[in-house]
């Protein structure tokens, strides 16, 4: 592939961190969005299954995810890391995603089926309860194994509020997980 007129050559065709500049603003290039999918698609189908509970629909998401991302390179400003982006964009579809799957789920459940639905202790259920900041602070962080400033990046929050988020979860987990103990 050439670079694009006014574009700075790439000097390494295999690393993530090549930069190409276009009329000086940083665009993504289909080479770092290729490494950065073989170096950490086990970690975005992780966290995605965590988010879905559906090992399959993950693959979906993430690989529709990677997808978009090729599809609107061109929209990636440079102004985070192209990693992040990504994950805002394969996040973005999953919370979409599971909204409308519970949606429809609830539309065709009986209310008996809603409360039994509402009773399932799993810590996959507790998860699943955490307010969506939390949820997927503490996906990005075990699951993904993200650093808290990256998860900042991913979430477009500080990372003193990864933290507070973080340690919300984990009392919600685990009065949650006492309570079921006693």
């Amino acid at each position: 592939m050439s670079p694009e007129a006014g574009a700075a050559p790439l000097k390494d065709s295999r690393s993530v961190n090549v930069i190409c500049t276009v009329a000086g603003k940083r665009t993504a290039q289909p080479i770092e969005i290729e490494a950065i999918y073989r170096d950490r698609f086990p970690a975005f189908v992780l966290s995605v299954t965590a988010v879905l509970g559906d090992g399959q629909e993950a693959l979906d998401v993430v690989q529709e995810g990677f997808s978009r991302a090729l599809a609107r390179r061109r929209s990636f400003r440079g102004e985070g890391s192209l990693e992040g982006w990504i994950w805002r964009i394969v996040l973005n579809l999953a919370t979409d995603r599971q909204r409308r799957s519970k949606q429809a789920r609830l539309a065709r459940y009986e209310p008996q089926q809603r409360e039994a639905e509402a009773r399932d202790d799993s810590l996959r259920a507790e998860l699943r309860a955490l307010p969506e900041r939390q949820r997927l602070a503490v996906f990005l962080r075990y699951y993904a194994g993200l650093s808290y400033e990256q998860i900042a990046e991913v979430l477009g929050v500080r990372s003193g509020t990864v933290a507070a988020s973080l340690n919300a979860a984990h009392r919600t987990l685990r009065n949650q997980l006492e309570e079921v103990a006693t």
